[in-house]
């Protein structure tokens, strides 16, 4: 009798450690105890937990069991260091957007987007942006958040502030279609200018030319 194997049969050790590949793949992927990031977690939840004051608890507390699930999920896809580096924020990103009624994709501007919030105003309000407002149908949408004013105590508020000239700057800015929402820190000092009067001037105006690359600047009606 020949001892070449007939066509397409499989030798019984061959198969035996295909088997055995296999079954250790699943152990590593399914049974492999905690993962790097899952011990890394465990550790730093340790540390953090240990500045705490006593009776006292974390904000994270109640999402422990899903952010551990996520991490689960996470190894499982089994990243490099590269590809981690890029998908871990963009998972983090989509949470925060969504948790905050913000977008995950740019504002469009068109019809279906829009609340008719102020008759009496005439007044348009973003459905998936609750920020971004309009005056009139046809009117250019503005968003209320492009700039945030930061005090020398560093204290941040939205409002308006001075320029040397006396020209008036607001936190509102004209957007530009599509639009992603983008806030801008600029510094101003705050002065008392009459008893509980105070004023806010901006310290460095070239601040805002980043502005208003990103935005049209608002001008009142």
């Amino acid at each position: 009798m020949s001892m070449n194997l007939i066509e397409g049969q499989v030798p019984k050790t061959t198969l035996l450690e295909r088997v055995k590949r296999m079954i250790w793949f699943f152990k590593m992927r399914y049974f492999r105890g905690k993962s790097n990031y899952q011990k890394h977690f465990e550790k730093e939840l340790e540390i953090l937990r240990s500045t705490l004051e006593k009776d006292d608890s974390l904000i994270i507390d109640p999402y422990i069991p899903a952010i551990k699930k996520l991490i689960k999920a996470f190894d499982k896809e089994g990243h490099s260091g590269c590809s981690a580096g890029y998908t871990a924020p963009a998972i983090a990103n989509t949470i925060k957007n969504i948790l905050l009624f913000e977008p995950l994709a740019p504002i469009t501007g068109k019809d279906e987007e829009w609340n008719y919030n102020d008759p009496q105003n005439d007044s348009y309000q973003n459905k998936r942006l609750s920020s971004v407002f309009k005056q009139g149908k046809d009117g250019q949408p503005y968003y209320l958040y492009a700039i945030v004013w930061k005090t020398q105590t560093g204290s941040t508020w939205t409002g308006s502030a001075l320029k040397t000239d006396g020209t008036r700057v607001r936190s509102r800015q004209y957007i530009k279609l599509p639009f992603k929402p983008k806030t801008f820190y600029i510094d101003v000092i705050e002065k008392e200018i009459a008893k509980d009067d105070w004023e806010n001037y901006i310290v460095d105006e070239k601040q805002l030319e980043e502005v208003f690359q990103y935005y049209d600047k608002y001008k009142e009606d």
